[in-house]
């Protein structure tokens, strides 16, 4: 498939929020080419006095400076993992209900259409709001946006709650899990297959890793009332040297999503007490974030979008927030099963119901 032209119009912000995912959506963000987009977005917030804008790299921070009591943060990322034949964006009713298809539909440009429209839209809102638009989230951790921002204007962060627009099919979604991935490593002796008895098989002595994974029962671990549901999982084997060869060494990797309420030591020691016998070598790992519903702002933010908050099992950008002591809770359109799949699509109503949400929030007329 072609690529997507870019659109060469201006972004109107004063159109309705599927209109706005639309647009965004067709123009291609993927990792690394969120540059064109961010044009379109500082443009289209040139004429919003009442926000004060700073653009970094990509990310782009717009903030009213009202004076008020509280300031919350609500921010979204702009990149998506790559294309797959899935943009342009197309639009459908299916019983009766508007569904948008394309890459970012979900993850999670509707999220960012729905703070684009009300940025520009709310010029008096009943607290002050810092809006985060960032780049590089879909990739690795050091070049992401708002890490970047966080290390060169720390200033920009100073909030009492944040909001982050990740998919969670417009409910609230508190918190995160953490994450650590390792890597296992059994060595042995290289032979001949056809004598393999002089030889030691390095991917042999992976098995009993592996009965260990296949048997291990994962903990739901309650956390500031939610329950995170945790996972212990092989995601990757390497070995292996030729087809008649025995190979003197062999790597599992496996990612472990925590609770919140472990830290990145307690994954480590608990992954090196489950496989002793191994050398283990941890390559990646983040901090998961409490759910922090016990704050005021969190407590009303709930209430106001209705429901009951729910963990959130992945991670996400919210543990950045809770690190900074912000209590910070995930909440945007679209089903996080959808992100990142080729026929990525969204609810529009799920759409509207989040940008009615939060303007009711925003504006206080939240019941």
């Amino acid at each position: 498939m072609a690529a997507p032209v870019r659109p060469t119009a201006a972004l109107d912000l004063s159109a309705d929020v599927v209109a706005i995912t639309r647009a965004i959506c067709d123009v291609p963000s993927v990792s690394g080419d969120e540059g064109p987009l961010a044009d379109l977005i500082v443009e289209a917030l040139a004429d919003a006095a009442h926000l004060e804008v700073v653009r970094d790299g990509d990310t782009i921070v717009a903030r009213t400076n009202l004076g008020r009591d509280r300031r919350v943060v609500i921010a979204g990322h702009l990149d998506t993992v790559p294309i797959n034949d899935n943009l342009p964006t197309q639009y459908e009713e299916v019983d009766g209900r508007g569904i948008l298809w394309g890459r970012g539909t979900v993850d999670m440009k509707a999220g960012v259409a729905v703070q684009l429209k009300l940025a520009y839209e709310l010029a008096e809102p009943a607290v002050d709001v810092t809006w985060m638009w960032y780049d590089h989230e879909e990739v690795s951790a050091d070049l992401n946006g708002l890490g970047r921002v966080l290390r060169v204007h720390p200033e920009l962060f100073h909030a009492d709650f944040a909001i982050l627009g990740e998919p969670t099919r417009a409910e609230v979604e508190g918190g995160c899990n953490g994450t650590l991935r390792a890597e296992l490593r059994a060595t042995g002796r290289r032979a001949h297959s056809a004598r393999s008895w002089v030889g030691e098989n390095a991917i042999h002595k992976l098995a009993p890793a592996l009965e260990r994974l296949a048997a291990y029962e994962a903990e739901t671990v309650r956390v500031d009332g939610l329950d995170y549901r945790e996972g212990l999982n092989a995601v990757l084997v390497h070995g292996g040297v030729a087809g008649n060869v025995i190979p003197d060494e062999a790597v599992l990797t496996l990612n472990y999503r925590f609770a919140p309420s472990r830290s990145v030591a307690d994954a480590r020691a608990h992954v090196r007490e489950l496989f002793p016998e191994y050398e283990v070598t941890v390559t990646d790992s983040a901090e998961g974030a409490r759910p922090g519903l016990d704050d005021p702002l969190a407590r009303q933010f709930v209430r106001a979008v209705g429901g009951e908050a729910r963990p959130k099992y992945g991670w996400t950008d919210v543990a950045r927030f809770s690190a900074l002591g912000i209590p910070a809770v995930n909440f945007g359109p679209g089903d996080p099963l959808l992100a990142h799949a080729d026929d990525e699509r969204v609810d529009c109503d799920e759409i509207v119901a989040c940008e009615r949400a939060l303007r009711d929030w925003l504006t206080g007329s939240a019941a």
